[in-house]
């Protein structure tokens, strides 16, 4: 009978287990599903690698290699992005295809936008309204430049229009604060549209204005920046190369060099050391293969390669630029006394984000070579603002491909500077109909560094 009863009761226990609450098993400090704001936290952490990397910074010159030359002589090999759409843009896209949070999807489509845009402008046409669907579309259509900034104007003025309230959690560049993340969407969309002024300068203006409108960063406490900790889990990328692996790889350029110092620009001691030879500043020439020294060459400055220094991604600074441009072109009101007047603050912003001081600003701004002059200042707002994107390698590179300055940029081995990146080879094998298609559309069929995309009239 004992025996009866303990088979009974097990019997009724093992049934009972079957009732139990489902959520009895979940830990819910071990979601196995992320949610919006960790998604796009994710998405935020890969904000560097957009502007960190030697070969952005070879683009626009700032960086000459001390000691394996080769890698600056611009060869014709492909550059991949694939990394950029696997990561950063798939889970911006889970967050738009399944968040209802107003907040979250506003910064959605902002870093979508800025993701997008700088992609776009890196290699041409790229797969964008059949991208980031999965296993649903394993050979993405190519979309035109022109469309895909179209629809990023779009994107970024509805970003804008949605009403918003409280913040965001999980933000890491904002702190949640949603009024600096459409100031930084409108500034995104001001941008973009100076990248028209030669294509389409009619819809450059319009969109132009529009973003001012609406409203752009006011202050440097507005810019986009990635900072870095003094933790190896998140710090500098340069550090990690310099510091950890022991790499002196990287010298200013002679150009750069030559542009600062003999107008005695506060930011120099910031963008590099004094050579180890005479303590002075002495740039390299970009792709010597013959002269490199990293005893003779100012080297990259301890402050850039900080373990926790910040990654400047789009700054206030570059708005008064981009005013004083469009002043000077007749977009909006002022002329050159408007020009002048940007021209300047953009100087002094400048100054005050990479040294922390305006000292010496007006001795700077008085010097004959930077003084503003209505005849030579579509150059000199260009070569200004290629000197405050340092290290912002390839939207320095944009900008010196749309306005032809700074124009000292010189050609190793012979080689001009690229115009745009090449394809990854794998899409002419796993997306071949798509990518001939792009390449015969935008270049004859001829892939190469030298294809100009949409907005890069000569």
């Amino acid at each position: 009978m004992k025996k009866t009863f303990i088979l009974f009761a097990s019997i009724l226990f093992i049934g009972a287990c079957n009732n139990f609450d489902e959520e009895i098993n979940k830990n819910p400090n071990a979601p196995t599903e992320a949610s919006g704001p960790q998604l796009l936290a994710s998405a935020m952490l890969s904000l560097p690698d957009l502007s960190s990397s030697p070969q952005a910074q070879f683009m626009a010159q700032y960086l000459a290699e001390t000691q394996y030359v080769t890698a600056s002589l611009y060869p014709q090999s492909s550059t991949s992005f694939y990394d950029l759409y696997q990561d950063p843009l798939t889970d911006i896209q889970t967050v738009l295809n399944t968040s209802k949070e107003e907040n979250e999807l506003v910064v959605a489509k902002i870093l979508k936008a800025y993701y997008f845009w700088h992609i776009t402008d890196r290699w041409g046409d790229v797969p964008y309204t059949d991208a980031l669907n999965g296993r649903g579309d394993l050979t993405p259509a190519y979309e035109t430049q022109e469309n895909i900034y179209n629809k990023l104007f779009e994107l970024l003025a509805e970003a804008n229009a949605t009403p918003v309230t409280g913040s965001l959690a999980n933000d890491i560049i904002y702190g949640g604060d949603m009024e600096q993340w459409k100031k930084l969407g409108n500034t995104i969309r001001l941008l973009m549209a100076l990248r028209l002024s030669k294509v389409n300068p009619e819809k450059g203006k319009a969109e132009f204005n529009a973003a001012l409108t609406a409203g752009v960063m006011d202050s440097n406490d507005d810019n986009l920046v990635f900072k870095h900790l003094e933790d190896a889990n998140n710090q500098n990328y340069w550090y990690n190369q310099i510091d950890v692996l022991g790499r002196e790889w990287w010298a200013l350029t002679e150009g750069l060099v030559n542009e600062m110092k003999p107008v005695n620009d506060p930011r120099l001691p910031v963008y590099g050391n004094p050579n180890r030879t005479d303590d002075e500043y002495v740039g390299q020439l970009y792709g010597d293969t013959e002269d490199f020294d990293t005893e003779k060459y100012s080297l990259l400055g301890d402050e850039i390669w900080a373990q926790d220094a910040p990654v400047y991604l789009v700054t206030y600074a570059q708005v008064l630029f981009a005013k004083a441009e469009a002043s000077k072109m007749g977009w909006i009101p002022g002329e050159d006394a408007e020009a002048q007047i940007n021209y300047e603050m953009a100087i002094e912003q400048s100054l005050l984000q990479w040294t922390g001081s305006d000292e010496g600003l007006e001795d700077f701004l008085a010097q004959p070579d930077v003084a503003y002059n209505p005849a030579t200042a579509i150059e000199q707002i260009a070569t200004q603002r290629w000197i405050h994107l340092f290290m912002n390698g390839y939207e320095a590179w944009a900008e010196w491909r749309r306005t032809g300055y700074p124009n000292n940029l010189v050609s190793p081995a012979g080689a001009q500077v690229p115009r745009r990146q090449i394809y990854v080879e794998s899409e002419q094998f796993n997306n071949t109909s798509n990518y001939n298609d792009a390449v015969q559309r935008q270049f004859n069929g001829q892939e190469s560094l030298y294809g100009r995309v949409w907005w890069d009239k000569p």
